[in-house]
């Protein structure tokens, strides 16, 4: 009862810090993207660090250059290409394998996922800045994450994916899929989105998404066995066991935006 409490509260107050930085955006908003990148490639880089071969530790300093470049790019409009910054890692971990025999392919894909998979994923997010859309990130991803969790609890019989987290189960998903519908619906309704069924589909993309991101992080975990990323929020763990959902549905949103939407 205590740990629920604790994360009940906790949970309470991000929902509460995170509307306060989304409404007013700017220079807010992609600081606090940039700082959680930048735990989130720590708590990664932590993670894979608790495999005895170091074979799969990814380089955290060029995950650090990287998420730096996407600050600069938000803050000063795409000063510096996606191209140059990808080439540019590229050439430095290539080189990097020339010059250091420790350092093996898999350092290389491993770092290479780890920019795409936290701070890239991540900062989709400032993309929605100053966009009305920017909230359907957060109330697909913690709308689907809530409702799984209660609708699994209440009927939650037949298991979906116990291999990487057992408690899941086949009814919570697809509450939490009618959940995401209602939610992303009401929304549009009252800020009067049209058309509807363009938003149904995005909400079951989204919710689905979540579901696989809460699920890909699940893997990861186990892959390098531990419990949670980190400590940092109470109840919750790490930054990456908070924003697993959101990092799948960030760039969702963002492209269904720009290309269907609008």
């Amino acid at each position: 009862m205590k740990d629920f409490a604790i994360r009940t509260i906790s949970g309470i107050i991000g929902v509460i810090i995170v509307m306060f930085i989304v409404s007013k955006g700017g220079i807010m908003l992609d600081l606090s993207i940039f700082f959680v990148s930048l735990i989130g490639i720590y708590e990664l880089n932590k993670a894979f660090g608790n495999i005895k071969d170091n074979k799969m530790v990814p380089n955290i300093w060029l995950g650090i250059l990287f998420t730096c470049g996407l600050f600069i790019n938000s803050i000063n409009n795409n000063v510096l290409p996606f191209n140059l910054m990808i080439n540019l890692m590229m050439l430095v971990l290539l080189i990097i394998i020339v010059l250091n025999k420790k350092i093996s392919v898999y350092n290389v894909s491993i770092t290479l996922f780890s920019v795409m998979y936290v701070p890239f994923f991540m900062f989709h997010i400032v993309y929605l800045d100053k966009s009305i859309y920017i909230w359907l990130v957060f109330i697909i991803a913690w709308g689907t994450d809530t409702f799984a969790y209660i609708f699994g609890n209440l009927m939650g019989k037949r298991k979906l994916c116990p291999e990487l987290s057992p408690h899941k189960t086949l009814e919570g998903s697809i509450g939490g899929v009618l959940a995401s519908i209602f939610l992303v619906l009401a929304f549009s309704i009252y800020f009067n989105i049209a058309p509807l069924w363009k938003m149904i589909i995005l909400s079951v993309l989204g919710s689905v998404g979540a579901q696989f991101g809460d699920l890909a992080a699940s893997r990861i975990k186990r892959t390098v066995n531990i419990k949670d990323y980190g400590y940092i929020i109470p109840g919750h763990g790490g930054v990456l066991d908070r924003f697993d959902s959101i990092i799948f549905v960030a760039p969702i949103v963002y492209y269904y935006v720009s290309y269907i939407l609008k």
